[in-house]
């Protein structure tokens, strides 16, 4: 079963994390957008309210919180109800798709990847904004799991395991970037994005299908 209880009942205290931290909301925003092709036809796997897709212009998302891809609807995007791990579209159909946070409350995180891997065309790009496990903001999610009702049952990932994992299921052409360098409640304002990861609480990673590098 997906994790999506806690995404239905507070609904109104997701969004509002993100008007609490709005500087970190930018931020990512501004990180996923350097690595998210400009053209083609794509969709967010767990788009949630669309926080995401709505500005980064994406207009086709998977969801499996009613409630939450109620909301998505209103902002104009075209919500499926699903899951990752098994994906309504047919093999090699997109250029691209995202995922933010999502690989982190699925149920089978390689299954999910086969599903995206099996979706893209050949050459398209799967897009993943995550916090780092190992990182400053993943370290203190960590510790404070059993507080949260979003984060109790998330599996946080290091950027070295998710590499491994994409690795394994045949993606290729790895780019990453990084952002969010203080502790949350001190930023105040939209972070740099830097190359490379290890430094930044949040990744980016972009990989291809059947590029080879």
């Amino acid at each position: 079963m997906p994790k999506i209880e806690p995404f239905e009942k507070f609904t109104e205290r997701y969004e509002d994390w993100f008007e609490r931290h709005r500087y970190v909301y930018l931020s990512e925003l501004e990180a996923i957008r350097k690595l998210l092709p400009k053209e083609g036809e794509g969709a967010e796997i767990g788009v949630g309210t669309g926080r995401f897709a709505a500005p980064l212009g994406i207009k086709l998302g998977v969801e499996p919180s009613k409630g939450m891809a109620e909301i998505a609807r209103e902002k104009g995007i075209e919500v499926i109800e699903g899951v990752a791990e098994s994906l309504p579209f047919p093999d090699e159909s997109l250029d691209y798709l995202l995922m933010v946070t999502t690989i982190c409350f699925v149920d089978d995180p390689e299954k999910a990847l086969r599903e995206a891997y099996r979706v893209l065309k050949h050459g398209g790009a799967l897009i993943i904004g995550f916090v780092d496990r190992n990182s400053p903001i993943g370290q203190e999610y960590e510790r404070n799991k059993e507080k949260s009702v979003f984060y109790r049952e998330a599996r946080f990932f290091s950027t070295d395991e998710l590499l491994e994992l994409l690795g394994k299921v045949g993606f290729r052409k790895f780019e990453m970037i990084q952002t969010l360098f203080h502790k949350l409640d001190e930023i105040k304002e939209v972070e740099p994005v830097k190359p490379g990861y290890g430094k930044g609480s949040f990744v980016v990673i972009k990989v291809f299908k059947g590029s080879h590098s």
